[in-house]
C-alpha cells in the first residue's frame, strides 16, 4: 500500500469520525436563520481540515500525534497548515517515520510549531509586518518563533527556526475556533 493511500485512508477515517458527530448535530432541527455559511463557521479547525482534501496528510499527522481533541478545543487558534504537497516535498521516509508511535513527541513538537494562540487573519499579519518595518514575530504554541514578512504581490511568507521560507498560499479559511492559513511547506522548530 502506498504512502498516499495510507494517508487517504486515514484521512477518510478521520473525516468519517468527525462527520458522524456533525451528522448527529445536523439531525437536530435548527432555526431557519441558520445558513450554510453558519454551518461552515460552526466547524472546528480539525473538521474544516478533514473536509478539505488539500490537508489529508496533515489530518493523519494530527491524529497520529493525538492532537484532535486539542485542536477541537475552544481556542481560538491560528494554524499554518501545510498542504499535502508540502509533506510530499520532505525527504523520502520522513513522514512515515514521524507517524511511528516512537516519534510521537517529535511529531507533536512539529505540529504545535504550526499553531499560534489567537485568531490572526491575513490582514492582521500584513498589518503587523507593516508596523514592524517589514517583519513580525509570532510565538507558536510549541514555544518557538516564526517570522512573517511580505513576499511581494500581497503574499505573506513565514520563516521557521531552520531558516526555511514558506508562503501562505490560501489565507483565512474560517473555523469556529480559529483560522487556517494553508502554506506550501512544513515548518521545522529548532
Amino acid at each position: 500500500m502506498s504512502l498516499s493511500t495510507v494517508f487517504k485512508t486515514t484521512a477518510l477515517a478521520a473525516a468519517a469520525t468527525l462527520c458522524l458527530g456533525g451528522a448527529i448535530a445536523q439531525a437536530t432541527p435548527s432555526p431557519a436563520s441558520h445558513t450554510a455559511t453558519h454551518d461552515r463557521h460552526a466547524r472546528t479547525i480539525v473538521a474544516v481540515a478533514a473536509g478539505d482534501s488539500r490537508f489529508s496528510t496533515l489530518v493523519a499527522a494530527v491524529q497520529a500525534a493525538g492532537l484532535v481533541n486539542t485542536l477541537n478545543g475552544s481556542g481560538p487558534f491560528t494554524v499554518f497548515a501545510p498542504v499535502n504537497e508540502a509533506f510530499d516535498a520532505l525527504p523520502q521516509g520522513a513522514v512515515e517515520g514521524l507517524l511511528q508511535p516512537r516519534q510521537r513527541d517529535r511529531l507533536v513538537q512539529i505540529l504545535t510549531y504550526h499553531v499560534v494562540a489567537g485568531r490572526i487573519s491575513a490582514a492582521d499579519l500584513a498589518t503587523a509586518v507593516r508596523v514592524g518595518n517589514g517583519r513580525a514575530t509570532l510565538t507558536t504554541v510549541e514555544g518557538g518563533e516564526l517570522v512573517v514578512t511580505a513576499a511581494g504581490r500581497g503574499r505573506l511568507r513565514l520563516t521557521d527556526a531552520a531558516g526555511d521560507h514558506f508562503d501562505i498560499v490560501v489565507a483565512d479559511v474560517a473555523a469556529s475556533n480559529g483560522v487556517i492559513h494553508a502554506i506550501d511547506g512544513v515548518l521545522m522548530p529548532h
